[in-house]
């Protein structure tokens, strides 16, 4: 799952930007948005956000004015080789491929479970493109046969969306069990499916020491997101406080033990540290850098990111409770008219649409309860949905079951 909110919650490790200009860019068709300029990237120029996310924003798709003023200040533009180090060429070899997550210049993590690693590969997909509406009917069907196996052979276990070039690369697992074989495609503007080359590719490698034993290795990484210099991982360790989140630098150094985090699971009434993450965004509450949590039975928690120190314990502050008998599947963050939304996909109570407004003044749930806290609407018009990305600050990008196949589709944000 991937977690990279509005474009993609994405930063080019540049220096301190503490006296950049606030500056009100216009696009092409005269909307608007105050955003600071970090630099360029190519064809794309650098947006931080008022919540502190980066964003690549298409230089053609601004107005005349900022698109001279982009150019006139390009700043220290992001080199694919600073991201690049430490990666070397070889055949790469993944156990498992469970989460995706774009970082910056087109560089691909891949959670790998069994492997209990994250591996950052080069994909040399860093060309900007132009708009455009994404539907693939069947998209499972069309993986099957790209692989020469049957559907009920092959599981998608999530979806990413390349800010830059808006292909989307697809996690799959073929077969069944232990013996299934991880491999990644991508998907591009035509709709056209390939396998994303792993011989002779350019990638480096991230080891979690502290990973859980065989029983719980599935749960070691259980979701991934890429802000600012750093890897944020989230799953379970072999320490007393289970659940745990990680923060990787990157390029990756040596990987420390992660921080154990305890929360109170309001439908059960109880503190909790062994519970894993299912999805999780970064996003700034109150302006403060924080990861916002969801965990099965369905407590949503705050946790600040400045809290993730290796080895230390904390405790988040459960801002909602949105039901038991639940699984969150995943999670986005966007703006409309001037106000910030996360979007939930779940297993059993559809497509929640949350306003962010108010968190960082919540106390915090610390009792049993049922639904509670920050309140949530429901997209009734959004079925089916098991996989979400940001795809643009207009639409998703949404894996939707429609009967018994899959379709991957752009949907308008509500």
């Amino acid at each position: 799952m991937k977690k990279i909110m509005l474009l993609v919650l994405y930063s080019t490790g540049l220096a301190a930007l503490a006296t950049a200009e606030v500056r009100v860019w216009k696009d092409s068709q005269g909307r608007e948005v105050p955003a600071e300029m970090t630099g360029m990237q190519g064809e794309n120029v650098l947006l931080k956000m008022r919540d502190g996310r980066i964003i690549p924003f298409p230089l053609a798709q601004l107005s005349v004015p900022d698109q001279e003023f982009a150019r006139n200040n390009p700043g220290r533009s992001a080199a694919a080789g600073s991201w690049q180090k430490g990666m070397h060429k070889g055949d790469l070899a993944l156990q498992s491929a469970s989460q995706l997550t774009f970082g910056p210049a087109g560089v691909l993590f891949i959670g790998d479970t069994r492997a209990a690693a994250i591996i950052a590969l080069a994909t040399g997909d860093s060309s900007s493109a132009a708009p455009r509406e994404v539907k693939v009917e069947a998209i499972d069907q069309k993986l099957a046969a790209l692989l020469g196996t049957s559907v009920d052979q092959i599981t998608i276990q999530d979806i990413a969306v390349n800010p830059l070039s808006k292909n989307v690369y697809i996690a799959i697992a073929r077969g069944k069990g232990p013996e299934a074989a991880a491999l990644i495609a991508k998907v591009d503007a035509k709709g056209d499916i390939q396998p994303v080359p792993l011989k002779n590719a350019l990638f480096s490698r991230a080891e979690l020491a502290d990973a859980p034993g065989t029983g719980q290795r599935q749960e070691s990484i259980t979701d991934i997101a890429f802000f600012e210099d750093r890897l944020l991982v989230a799953g379970l360790s072999n320490e007393e406080f289970s659940s745990s989140f990680r923060a990787i630098p990157f390029p990756f150094q040596k990987v420390a033990k992660g921080a154990g985090v305890e929360i109170f699971h309001g439908a059960h009434g109880k503190f909790e540290t062994r519970s894993p993450v299912r999805t999780f965004l970064p996003i700034k509450i109150g302006g403060q850098p924080s990861l916002l949590a969801a965990y099965t039975c369905t407590p949503l928690v705050q946790i600040p990111i400045k809290d993730l120190i290796p080895g230390a314990k904390i405790r988040g502050k459960t801002v909602a409770e949105l039901g038991n008998g639940n699984r969150p599947l995943d999670m986005i963050l966007y703006e409309k008219s001037g106000k910030q939304f996360v979007l939930m996909a779940n297993s059993s109570r559809g497509i929640m649409k949350i306003n962010t407004d108010n968190l960082e003044n919540l106390e915090g749930i610390t009792s049993q309860t049922g639904v509670a806290g920050q309140p949530y609407e429901t997209v009734k018009n959004w079925s089916g949905v098991e996989q979400l990305d940001t795809f643009n600050a207009q639409q998703a990008l949404a894996l939707r079951r429609e009967g018994s196949t899959l379709n991957l589709e752009t949907l308008s944000l509500p």
